[in-house]
């Protein structure tokens, strides 16, 4: 027996699995079309989704389901300081919110969703010391005793030298090591970390292509990083390794962050004698700020967090398709040109994203929200605008939910046409937007129009003696226009224009003498509607109130 497998032996001893039996029993190829993507988010229950982090995940969802590939929710919990209670199920939630749905991971319900779990880091150790024990095996993995103190007393030396800090080459002080050394170490019961043995050199150099930024060229890794911490839970970068190879991750897509760390990763891939899947760099959420741009940050801007979305109520379909833009340029046009269509149905690609911040826009978003909500029919914003109103208005709730065929009804006027209006890019919007529909909550705070008090005292007195609940559109119109001349204005716009010193306004000026007194606003939907809605009673209440 070698050294090195003594020395496996010693320190794994009841590891009897090797990765190539997990890899062809417990987590073998998956059976996909040809070209699907295996993707997966992998976030830490810490408590705080942002935004950036629904922009990922969103990415990772449509470059796997767009390929009719896998989304894979992954929980990275190795750092439990980090960690806060019901940090998971905030997770899912916060996704879910924005539509963003798994194929495998944790399940709200409790337990998991998936043949290529666990999908919790702290429950998946076992694989990780079949994979160091190997590593050991093979000579590229050996245990380090060093203390915090050794390891800052070797840190200033290094300093002091003008060399380049870490564990490394001569400074790697375990790495070459006696097996009786160790030995006597682990009889003592000194604590441990398990290091990688790096083959690299300072100065050496790695290259690796980006599926958004193209090729990239680094310096390789040279130092010996830890594989597993002293409570035999792994660090990051080896437990990424070991999961994206057994739950056969294809394309990793995750933060710009992580381009430093690349190098290590792909040089893990290699020593354990396997082939790295491809790598997505996405770029940050940023924001402009006096001429410049920043990362959005989480204490600095509320927007930052995924929550912020959804109490302020936009909608999810609108914040993805918003997000969407960003990822790729050409959504926007294929949305032009494809309205009937889905979001899901849009042909997204990893190729199209931009390698510079993503630049988040409120007032953008808010377009696109607007745009967004004109495309749903009454009875979709009517659902979404009362889910909300149950979180986070209760009046409104309850007006909605007293007499829903009313409130539906509102939303109807003026939606189904060629160019439906966009009133509403949030649902905090919409008790606003309604108001004046609800006796309880009608203000006129448009104030009055530019009329005289008693020419707009005559017009609404002369439109209630005719007014007739029953009338249609035509006809309703048309006793407006009747009313032009005899209170001093011209029927006829255009004749108006032609000469408007010869009249006190146009039947556009007495129309919206009737539309303030009846809504207290001096635009609005179609006015004809409106009344039909408000009814006989409400409608001579508020002209008789008006004219007073």
């Amino acid at each position: 027996m070698s050294d090195f497998a003594r020395l496996a032996r010693l320190l794994f001893p009841h590891v009897e699995t090797t990765p190539a039996q997990l890899m062809e029993q417990q987590y073998p190829p998956r059976n996909l079309p040809e070209g699907a993507l295996v993707t997966r988010f992998a976030p830490s229950p810490t408590g705080f989704m942002h935004i950036g982090n629904v922009y990922t995940a969103n990415v990772a969802e449509r470059a796997a389901h767009s390929s009719g590939g896998v989304l894979i929710l992954r929980i990275e919990d190795t750092d439990k300081k980090r960690e806060v209670e019901n940090g998971v199920p905030l997770i899912i939630r916060s996704l879910r919110d924005f539509g963003i749905h798994f194929d495998e991971g944790p399940l709200l319900s409790g337990g998991e969703a998936g043949a290529y779990g666990p999908y919790t880091q702290s429950e998946r150790k076992p694989l990780y010391h079949a994979f160091c024990k190997d590593l050991v095996e093979r000579g590229h993995a050996y245990p380090c005793f060093c203390t915090a103190e050794e390891l800052d007393a070797l840190r200033q030396r290094q300093e002091a030298a003008g060399q380049t800090p870490g564990y490394w080459g001569e400074h790697a002080l375990w790495r070459d090591a006696s097996i009786d050394a160790v030995e006597e170490k682990l009889g003592a019961g000194i604590p441990y970390v398990m290091r990688l043995r790096s083959p690299g050199k300072p100065g050496g150099r790695v290259k690796f292509k980006d599926v958004i930024r193209g090729d990239i060229e680094m310096e390789e890794n040279f130092a010996d990083v830890v594989l597993l911490k002293s409570d035999g839970i792994p660090t990051y970068h080896f437990a990424h390794v070991v999961d994206d190879t057994l739950m056969r991750v294809n394309q990793i897509i995750r933060g710009e962050e992580w381009i430093a760390s690349a190098p290590i990763h792909l040089q893990m891939f290699w020593l354990c004698g396997l082939k790295a899947p491809k790598y997505a760099h996405v770029s940050p959420m940023m924001k402009e700020e006096d001429g410049s741009k920043r990362k959005l940050s989480k204490r600095k801007d509320p927007e930052a967090a995924a929550t912020f979305f959804v109490d302020e109520g936009y909608p999810a379909g609108a914040v993805i398709e918003y997000l969407l833009s960003i990822a790729n340029s050409n959504y926007e046009d294929w949305q032009k040109q494809n309205k009937e269509a889905g979001y899901r149905d849009f042909p997204f690609t990893l190729k199209k994203m931009s390698a510079s911040g993503a630049l988040f826009d409120l007032i953008k978003l808010q377009s696109v929200s607007s745009a967004f909500i004109s495309r749903l029919s009454a009875t979709e914003v009517y659902a979404q605008a009362t889910a909300w109103a149950g979180q986070q208005d209760a009046a409104l709730h309850t007006r909605f939910t007293q007499n829903p065929d009313y409130a539906t009804a509102i939303f109807a006027i003026d939606r189904d046409i060629p160019k439906p209006r966009k009133d509403i890019a949030e649902w905090r919007d919409v008790a606003d937007y309604v108001s004046y529909f609800y006796n309880e909550t009608f203000r006129m705070d448009a104030g009055q129009p530019e009329a005289e008090p008693a020419l707009r005292k005559a017009v609404l007195e002369a439109y209630a003696a005719v007014y007739e609940v029953n009338d249609d559109k035509d006809t309703w119109f048309q006793k407006i226009k009747d009313l032009c001349e005899p209170l001093g204005f011209c029927p006829d716009v255009k004749a108006y224009k032609a000469a408007p010193e010869q009249y006190k306004g146009s039947v556009s000026d007495l129309t919206a003498i009737l539309r303030v007194a009846l809504t207290g606003r001096k635009n609005t939907p179609d006015l004809h509607s409106i009344m039909q809605l408000l009814g006989h009673d409400t409608v001579l209440a508020r002209l008789k109130a008006g004219a007073l």
